[in-house]
């Protein structure tokens, strides 16, 4: 597998976390006036044809007498997804300091406090203490984008098998016949905050589309159009390529829509045919081939922080 020359386990491994960059850029007047407190818990669902499955909640830090959110700190120890950690929690599987525990709000101190998942003991890791990894996938079409499939079928995993011993996972989804660049962490403020619409993180796709659509239609679509979950936010789009039958065309949107891709260009009667996302934010997924994948440059990796936070 190719590797950039820039990126290695050295760089990834001591590359800002979105908490680093905030107290740096605070100290910026300009960048300071339109830093987020913190960014709110859900973002909306899909981008593209991405869904959102964040694992982080977008806490900067811990609060301030050490305590956490104890489902966030048991995914972040390796136990399971930030989802199935709070089954476990509401199933009664989950005791802290020998009390079972079925709140999901309930506060843990990883340093201090003793929690146990189905009568085993799980060392904690504290926020502090966790490595970041940032990754970049070149999804392949058929391919589901998540962690885990209950019906066996292969996902974006299975990919990146090696990459890391701890637990990472991908930064939204892409459709199952999508292809193209596919972040995956264990940074789960930075996911947040990327998928979340406040942010507005541009990403880039090329988009194959039945027939060759007029400008006047084109137009529609780059002010805006009426779907049934209200109007989207106007996008650049280009024409790339004009074949005999079909349209390639070069697609940024801002924001995140389940399926948006295929509504929009429904709308105007030509239909999308392939779907290939060449940008997330600030990273290219370039001449990485087809079910590749390579770490973030630190570089990366600090444009990837000043994207949701300028």
């Amino acid at each position: 597998m190719p590797k950039n020359p820039d990126a290695g386990q050295a760089q990834s491994r001591s590359g800002e976390t979105l908490n680093d960059a905030t107290k740096k850029m605070q100290k910026n007047p300009k960048l300071a006036a339109r830093l987020p407190d913190r960014v709110p818990k859900r973002a909306d669902a899909g981008d593209g044809d991405e869904e959102v499955d964040a694992e982080g909640d977008g806490d900067y830090a811990p609060d301030a007498d050490g305590t956490e959110r104890l489902n966030k700190v048991l995914a972040r120890s390796g136990v399971a997804s930030r989802r199935k950690v709070d089954e476990l929690i509401s199933s009664g599987k989950v005791s802290l300091n020998g009390q079972v525990v079925t709140q999901l709000g309930t506060k843990v101190d990883p340093a201090n406090d003793r929690v146990t998942v189905e009568g085993h003991k799980v060392p904690l890791i504290e926020r502090q203490a966790q490595v970041k990894l940032y990754f970049l996938l070149n999804k392949p079409a058929g391919v589901l984008t998540t962690v885990k499939d209950d019906r066996g079928r292969k996902t974006v995993m299975d990919y990146v098998t090696g990459a890391s011993e701890g637990r990472i996972y991908p930064v939204g989804r892409l459709d199952y016949d999508a292809e193209g660049a596919l972040i995956l962490t264990n940074d789960g403020d930075l996911a947040a905050a990327m998928m979340h619409p406040r942010t507005k993180v541009p990403k880039v796709y090329h988009v194959k589309v039945k027939g060759s659509p007029e400008e006047k239609k084109l137009d529609i679509l780059r002010r805006g159009i009426r779907l049934e979950d209200g109007p989207t936010r106007p996008c650049t789009i280009d024409v790339v390529k004009k074949a005999r039958v079909n349209t390639w065309v070069e697609v940024t949107l801002t924001e995140g829509r389940n399926r948006q891709l295929k509504r929009m260009f429904w709308r105007i009667h030509h239909p999308v045919l392939k779907i290939q996302r060449i940008k997330y934010g600030p990273v290219d997924v370039g001449d990485l081939e087809s079910g590749q994948f390579r770490e973030l440059t630190k570089m990366e990796i600090r444009s990837l922080l000043e994207t949701v936070i300028r």
